[in-house]
């Protein structure tokens, strides 16, 4: 097939589209400056609510929940809130659950400077703790009967 006379990208074409670009440039920086900055500044709001969602916490407390243990770091602290409701009823039990739960972020603080596959065995380990843990406090709570 034969080019029309004309069409196409041509070395003289893609210079005169280089002289434009520097001409319109100036005048286009002042007009997209704010766009992409409030763009940017979308984007990174969106992200901070999908990591809390994640994490499930509220926006404004994710900034008490960050590095690779972020997610259990969060399920210690949401743990602690659940035993409140239990305070009053069997205090040693949440006692002694509040001390492992201590143990645990200890645990979970400790590993953000361990080499990655250390740090990946204590988070399952505190992970499988917490499962045990979260198993007694449903059942405590009447939400899961005993096996």
């Amino acid at each position: 097939m034969a080019r029309a006379k004309g069409k196409g990208f041509t070395p003289s074409r893609a210079k005169n589209l280089v002289g434009v670009a520097k001409v319109l440039a100036p005048a286009l920086i002042p007009v997209m400056a704010p766009i992409a900055v409030r763009a940017a500044a979308l984007v990174s709001d969106r992200y901070d609510h999908f990591r809390a969602s994640r994490l499930g916490v509220p926006v404004d407390e994710l900034t008490r929940y960050s590095g690779h243990g972020a997610r259990l770091h969060a399920r210690v602290a949401g743990f602690a809130e659940a035993l409140d409701q239990l305070r009053e009823t069997e205090r040693g039990y949440v006692e002694a659950t509040e001390k492992r739960l201590g143990q645990l972020l200890a645990a979970v603080r400790a590993a953000e400077r361990m080499p990655a596959p250390r740090r990946r065995a204590a988070h399952r380990a505190v992970a499988a703790d917490l499962d045990v843990l979260g198993t007694d406090l449903l059942t405590r709570l009447g939400v899961r009967e005993e096996r």
